[in-house]
């Protein structure tokens, strides 16, 4: 806690924003008020929020999804306000998201995970826009939950309705474009 207000951790920030480079946070839903603070202190800074903002449902806050996914929803919003941050959406699949899945003798389909991550993903994408959400994996680490097919699967279930461009966005172009991969 208090990472990104530290003078140092912010000279650091800037060289990055200084080389054209983005600034890819990963942290727990319990930090996403830094971020958003970072975020309005540095505005020409680009910001990706890896794993959406790592929803915790281990430890203290196992058993307690609704009101976690309440304060999580609360900040995404609240990050959302500043188009210099883009979220990857996934990594969902990890332990401390609380799922559970990896303590069972099958892990689940792409149905189940669909079903189980929809809130997220969709909260994101109607918060950010494909504009500034991007698909990800978390592979090898989401394995413990899903299969790497069952995961994009997931993705593909969830994103059934949206549009070609929307489609195109969410899983390639963002990313593309805001890491500057075709540069």
């Amino acid at each position: 806690p208090g990472l990104l207000y530290e003078p140092a951790h912010r000279r650091g920030i800037l060289e990055l924003t200084k080389r054209d480079l983005v600034f890819d946070a990963w942290m727990y839903h319990t930090q996403l008020g830094e971020l958003a603070d970072l975020a309005h202190a540095m505005p020409d800074t680009a910001i990706v929020l890896n794993h959406q903002g790592g929803p915790i449902g281990i430890g203290p806050y196992a058993g307690r999804r609704q009101d976690v996914f309440a304060d999580w929803r609360y900040f995404m919003g609240k990050l959302a306000r500043h188009d210099n941050i883009a979220v990857k959406l996934g990594g969902l699949g990890m332990a401390d998201c609380g799922f559970n899945f990896h303590k069972r003798d099958v892990l689940p389909g792409s149905t189940e995970l669909a079903e189980a991550w929809r809130p997220y993903l969709e909260t994101c994408i109607a918060a950010f826009g494909p504009e500034r959400g991007m698909l990800e994996s978390n592979f090898p680490v989401d394995g413990v939950s899903c299969s790497y097919a069952n995961l994009w699967n997931a993705f593909k279930r969830v994103t059934k309705g949206a549009s070609a461009r929307e489609k195109t966005l969410l899983y390639k172009d963002t990313a593309r474009g805001f890491y500057s991969l075709d540069a």
